[in-house]
């Protein structure tokens, strides 16, 4: 038979009303014993209300924003048989019993409180919550303290994630020593009393559980007075049960008063290990950041820095939401032109804002989708490749006079750009550095065995780089076919994904416009990338008279990480001979 159970807010301590910073069910959703319903969050912490049994959400009482006390109803929960709802009260009565077997040192609530079936399902809230407030501490005969993991819930080991004291370090009562992280909530575990450590026995990445030893303490004088005392262990108890119901993802004070941390750096000369033991982690603006556990996983998984993230939530707190909105920001830096050559420099100041109107009438037009892509390409190759750039002047006087004539003998017009795909082929078959990538560890290179060429080409859009393929295999009017074919495709704005990619070297050819050397820009993940520029009659010394020879200008950019001086001048050389010969390589 269908059984309803009515989800109450559990003991909170001393507040009276704490807001509701977020909803994890809705209407209608499924869970299970123990999931976490909601997120509440006091001026110390924040704390998660879990399901007492499995069910399904049959009615949801508050939203965010609300505040809550004990005792407020969160929902109702429907779906599970009378059986079920027995043996989730047998398994919170077993709960229960074993609070009462507590380790020597924690004290239980006082025998006046209520021991109701509510009152076994806030203990096992508290507990899943961040455990108890007091470390668990055995005293030895000398005097010292030995520190202990105290209850922690269903968990039999969770990691120690932050050691937030040295050994050495003077600690206040109740002053965090070590930071625990189940998968549900972030616990600290306090401090039993006043005192120095002497010894640690934990280090981060330990996995420990209830009665672990966290290190010893000697005790400033009088410090374990209070312990003793049956009255004060009663005037404890709802502070414990306070903090036991709280995680503290952010390392916040247990209380002001409990810190030993002034207000003013004045009062505070002794204050350094301890000041930034029991601090809240802060962002780059000095701020504190509060963020929970679920939420710091989420960080951790993408590698986000949450002292960077801006918080959305109740007080500046950092939900999943935040961590999300900052990864898909700094994902889209790059495609956003200057920003991405920020995000890829890491820190580059941006060029700062100017208003221009205020010298004259100005006129903003938008950049065009294709210029806006290679900006931030170009941004990111400039500022990740160490670039060096090779320049030299090849005779082609012999080439430029058979180009002319075997015009005849191609369909496609016979062109500059097809002997250079062609010669540049060849010279990447004799020198394979030349035709590989970087790896992404950047501790090897990758050689490619095929041959694919880019050339730049200018568009009314702007410069794109279609893609020649199998160069190696085609002849020179082949080459003239396929380049006639892609620079009429690109102006006319049809290229294909896959007449763009592939790319293995680029040429960027200016001859037609004019001017001498100039540094193109590497197309990564290439690692060099030939500049042409318009050819010019010179004299040139033959060894007894001076002859018009035609010479082009050559610019050789390339990846020094991958290429070295002399290689990138071996190939430039290399390139001139077959550019000066043509009958060495066309027949």
């Amino acid at each position: 038979m269908a059984n309803t159970i009515e989800v109450k807010v559990p003991n909170i301590g001393d507040f009276e009303s704490v807001p509701v910073i977020e909803m994890l069910v809705a209407e209608g959703d499924t869970v299970e014993k123990d999931q976490a319903l909601m997120v509440l969050e006091s001026d110390k912490a924040t704390m998660d209300v879990p399901s007492p049994a499995a069910g399904k959400v049959t009615g949801l009482k508050v939203k965010v924003g609300d505040k809550v006390g004990e005792g407020s109803l969160v929902c109702s929960l429907s779906g599970q048989t009378d059986a079920a709802a027995d043996d989730a009260a047998a398994d919170a009565d077993a709960d229960a019993d074993a609070d009462s077997e507590a380790p020597e040192g924690r004290h239980d609530a006082p025998p006046s409180e209520p021991e109701g079936h509510e009152d076994e399902k806030t203990a096992e809230t508290a507990e899943s919550a961040g455990g108890p407030a007091r470390g668990s501490a055995r005293q030895t005969q000398a005097g010292p303290y030995t520190v202990t993991v105290p209850n922690i819930g269903d968990f039999e080991s969770v990691p120690v994630i932050e050691l937030l004291v040295a050994e050495g370090d003077t600690v206040e009562k109740d002053q965090a020593l070590v930071v625990l992280e189940s998968d549900k909530a972030t616990m600290d575990v306090p401090s039993p009393v006043a005192g120095t450590v002497t010894s640690l026995r934990l280090k981060v990445g330990d996995k420990v559980g209830e009665g672990a030893e966290v290190c010893v303490l000697t005790p400033a004088d009088g410090a374990g007075d209070d312990d003793d005392d049956d009255d004060g262990a009663a005037d404890d108890a709802p502070a414990q049960q306070t903090a036991s119901a709280e995680t503290q993802p952010a390392r916040e004070p247990p209380a002001a008063a409990k810190a030993p941390i002034a207000d003013t750096p004045e009062a505070q000369p002794n204050a350094g290990p301890q000041a930034k033991t029991t601090a809240p982690a802060t962002q780059a603006d000095g701020e504190p950041f509060y963020a929970g556990p679920a939420t710091r996983k989420v960080a951790r998984q993408f590698g986000v820095d949450l002292s960077k993230v801006s918080g959305s939530g109740a007080r500046g707190r950092i939900v999943i939401e935040d961590v999300q909105a900052y990864v898909k920001a700094e994902l889209a830096k790059p495609a956003a032109g200057s920003g991405g050559a920020r995000a890829a420099g890491g820190g580059i100041p941006p060029i700062p804002a100017q208003d221009y109107a205020q010298f004259g009438p100005v006129e903003t037009k938008a950049l065009a989708r294709i210029r806006k892509l290679s900006a931030a390409h170009l941004s990111r190759s400039w500022l990740n490749v160490p670039h060096v750039t090779q320049h030299d002047d090849a005779d082609i006087t012999e080439l430029e006079a058979f180009r002319k004539s075997a015009g005849d003998y191609t369909e496609a017009k016979l062109t500059l750009l097809p002997f250079l795909i062609k010669a540049v082929g060849l010279v990447i078959k004799r020198y394979p550095e030349f035709n590989s990538s970087l790896a992404a560890d950047g501790e090897s290179i990758v050689l490619k065995g095929y041959c694919n060429i880019g050339f730049a080409a200018d568009t009314p859009n702007g410069l794109v780089v279609p893609v020649v393929k199998d160069v190696w295999a085609k002849s020179v009017g082949e080459l003239a076919a396929d380049c006639a074919r892609l620079a009429t495709t690109a102006r006319d704005g049809k290229l294909k994904p896959d007449d763009l990619r592939g790319g293995c070297f680029s040429i960027s050819s200016l001859g037609g416009i004019g001017g001498k050397y100039f540094t193109p820009i590497v197309n990564a993940p290439e690692v060099a990338i030939l500049g042409v520029s318009r050819s010019s009659l010179q004299p040139v010394w033959d060894g007894a008279n001076f002859a018009p020879r035609l010479l082009l200008p050559l610019s050789l950019s390339y990846d020094h990480r991958v290429i070295d001086g002399a290689a990138a001048a071996r190939f430039v050389v290399l390139l001139g001979a077959l550019l000066a010969d043509v009958r060495r390589w066309v027949l």
